[in-house]
């Protein structure tokens, strides 16, 4: 989507090779800013680009605006695994119990896992964990996605999770390997990749565009009147799960859950009312917020309580609720890039990547941020 990349005038937006550029080595962050406020921030909600930081971002909001967080938690998902069979290694990393995104403390359920390991897994195997606990391979599907049964009982997963695995750090974020070839991580690493929000535990990744809040914007924030209200979306493959297909319509979502607090709707509400704006801080926020608004009575609301979506917007896709959207940059060819360009329109994401591509922007989960208005 840089410049040089720029498909032909005629490129059809639903085709996968519409959303590639070349990223120069060294520019995938490895760190966030620190103090995380002080990221750089592209403000492309006006007629040109314009360099910023994230600590401007209230002054380019109103006091009747509404400003909307995922307060998800990540949990620890990678677990090393043994093969009782060989002995080889395996490494799981665990999407839930019962289902993806799901953490059911019932020890009938089976956990869902990706796992990678140096040799063909049977369905039967037996993996164990240095804690004891073993798992029982029951499936894989096409997409690689495994079902596991513990052996032994396991009443509470996410506590288990918590005692015995790793953070699930982006793979594009180096760090050394243990000796069971999983990431060894530092204490910075696990205070680091947690938002200021995280309060509930479940997701298998940050929702990386709230990594940019700690309490000095916060307190900002709260200074010119600005309301920060959450919601949670556990997120898991449905965000991270790379595109293969060349056509994005053949690309297959994965659901996730969310829940939307009556608060948050009410906050929404008020802004809407006032003539306010409501500001998504990041793509899963913008997720939840419009797939719960397609299922609501009230036009341009999302409703109030639980739910699941495998919604994938794509260019064409009829915005009902958000209005400017805080995120990161992302990666190639992925299903982020096509929201934020069906939210921003193409053209105009287009050319802020060519401008941060240009500059000194950093990329990434860790990276810096952009602010987008909705076309």
């Amino acid at each position: 989507m840089e410049e040089g990349d720029r498909p032909g005038a005629a490129a059809d937006l639903h085709q996968t090779a519409a959303y590639d550029y070349t990223l120069p080595p060294g520019r995938v962050a490895l760190h966030p800013a620190s103090p995380r406020h002080s990221a750089l921030l592209l403000d492309a909600t006006g007629a040109s680009c314009c360099d910023r930081r994230v600590m401007d971002l209230p002054s380019l909001l109103r006091g009747e605006d509404v400003v909307v967080v995922n307060d998800v938690r990540v949990t620890p998902v990678r677990v090393a695994l043994t093969r009782v069979s060989t002995g080889g290694q395996v490494e799981g990393f665990m999407l839930g119990v019962g289902g993806e995104g799901l953490w059911q403390e019932d020890a009938g359920a089976p956990w869902i896992a990706l796992l990678r390991s140096g040799g063909r897994l049977a369905a039967g195997e037996v993996l164990a964990h240095a804690s004891g606990v073993r798992f029982r391979l029951d499936a894989r599907d096409a997409e690689g996605v495994s079902r596991l049964f513990p052996v032994e009982t396991l009443h509470d997963p996410l506590r288990w999770l918590d005692q015995n695995a790793a953070l699930p750090l982006p793979p594009y974020i180096e760090r050394e390997r243990a000796r069971s070839g999983a990431p060894a991580l530092s204490d910075a690493d696990l205070r680091d990749y947690q938002t200021w929000f995280a309060s509930r535990p479940g997701a298998v990744a940050a929702p990386t565009a709230s990594l940019h809040f700690d309490e000095v914007l916060v307190a900002a924030m709260a200074e010119r009147g600005i309301r920060i209200h959450p919601l949670t979306l556990w997120v898991g493959m449905g965000t991270f799960r790379p595109v293969s297909a060349d056509d994005l319509r053949r690309h297959t979502m994965h659901a996730e859950r969310y829940e939307i607090p009556a608060s948050t709707i009410e906050a929404i509400a008020a802004a809407k009312r006032s003539g306010g704006r409501v500001l998504a801080v990041g793509t899963t926020v913008v997720r939840a917020l419009e797939a719960s608004a397609l299922g609501s009575n009230v036009a341009g609301m999302p409703t109030v309580g639980a739910g699941s979506t495998d919604l994938f917007i794509t260019p064409g896709f009829p915005f009902r609720v958000v209005d400017l959207m805080l995120t990161n940059f992302h990666l190639p060819r992925s299903t982020l890039l096509a929201m934020v360009s069906a939210f921003a329109g193409y053209e105009r994401v287009r050319q802020a990547y060519a401008h941060a591509l240009a500059g000194t922007y950093r990329f990434f989960s860790y990276g810096d941020a952009m602010l987008l208005g909705r076309a």
